[in-house]
């Protein structure tokens, strides 16, 4: 199993980096899935071993918990509108996405419902199959909506923005840079491991759905923000990626495969939900924000925080909140969502 193990990683490694390379969205997953998914199904030789799944969310509830900046929290007494209004869209998006995927296909309640959340496509299929969901066909619908997101969204924006006339003038944006942390040492990564192991095993075994990644999360949240001395390099995010995609290829067979097949629907209905997300909500925010119509829009894109930083500056939006308001977003989903989808599902 050692040399399964090793031939596995090797492969998720080498086809994530090639996907990378290529600049496919979230590519490190993305590679490393289809790469052992296709040596899983030619030859039944891959294999995770089942402890990958903590190590996955505990490394990537670190990161998350890293994202959050001290400047951040200052500004959260500005933004608590606007990120009232995204996340209760966004509970609502999900829980009736969910259900309408769940009464459309041939996905059970959970699976359907965690297909949908707006969390990260390499954390969320992992606490979906933790919690007994499906993980390859919620690794799929979440790479399907980051795709969006990276690709296509900010697109429609832009050309919607254009067909309604001249661009909003009345933002009251705030255009600081974010004052990021420079504790970025060998032993606060050091620290920051301990603490999201110690405090995420603890969430393991409370029995709490996804307590692993949440305790993860906020345990990490307060050493970054109290005491400035949370760190993850990049890298270990990408390793985390690549393990994840592994583990998940690892579980896909034949019969999957010609499964995807019934994923057409759940398609449709998570693109057209996403889409009219944007536009709805984001004429809310842009209503009772004072945001402009690119910036409310691009606040409800289906993006990760890093991706909207890069996204909005190209789109001309220099706007700090919308890059905060997806922090914020990751945070608050990543910590509550799978736990509201787990006992809405268990209810049914």
């Amino acid at each position: 199993m050692v040399l399964h193990l090793l031939i596995t990683l090797a492969i998720g490694g080498a086809i994530g980096l090639l996907a990378k390379q290529a600049k496919i969205p979230g590519g490190f997953l993305v590679g490393s899935l289809v790469g052992v998914a296709i040596f899983n199904i030619f030859s039944g030789m891959a294999y995770m071993p089942k402890e990958s799944k903590t190590v996955i969310q505990i490394v990537a509830g670190a990161f998350i918990g890293c994202i959050m900046e001290k400047s951040d929290v200052k500004r959260l007494p500005y933004i608590i509108k606007p990120t009232a209004i995204m996340i209760s869209a966004l509970l609502l998006l999900n829980l009736f996405g969910g259900f309408l995927i769940w009464k459309s296909s041939a996905l059970d309640l959970l699976t359907s419902l965690m297909s949908i959340v707006p969390g990260g496509i390499s954390d969320t299929p992992i606490i979906a199959a933790d919690m007994g969901a499906d993980g390859p066909k919620v690794a799929i619908m979440q790479i399907i909506r980051q795709v969006l997101g990276i690709g296509v969204f900010p697109a429609m924006i832009m050309m919607y923005d254009r067909s309604t006339g001249a661009s909003d003038v009345e933002g009251l944006g705030y255009t600081e840079n974010r004052d990021k942390s420079k504790t970025k040492s060998l032993l606060a990564c050091l620290c920051t491991i301990f603490v999201a192991t110690f405090f995420g095993l603890i969430g393991k075994f409370s029995g709490i759905p996804s307590g692993t990644f949440a305790f993860a999360i906020l345990s990490t949240l307060i050493l970054k923000l109290i005491f400035d001395f949370a760190y993850m390099p990049r890298s270990l995010k990408q390793f985390a990626q690549i393990l994840s995609g592994a583990y998940l290829g690892s579980t896909i067979f034949m019969s999957d495969v010609v499964e995807l097949r019934n994923l057409a629907i759940p398609l449709v209905i998570v693109i057209a939900g996403y889409a009219i997300n944007c536009l709805v909500t984001g004429s809310f925010i842009r209503k009772f924000c004072k945001f402009t119509r690119k910036e409310s829009m691009l606040i409800t894109t289906p993006a990760g925080a890093s991706d909207m930083a890069l996204i909005s500056s190209e789109l001309g939006v220099n706007n700090t909140d919308v890059i905060i308001l997806q922090v914020v977003r990751a945070v608050i989903v990543m910590t509550f969502f799978p736990q509201i989808m787990f006992i809405v599902a268990r209810s049914f």
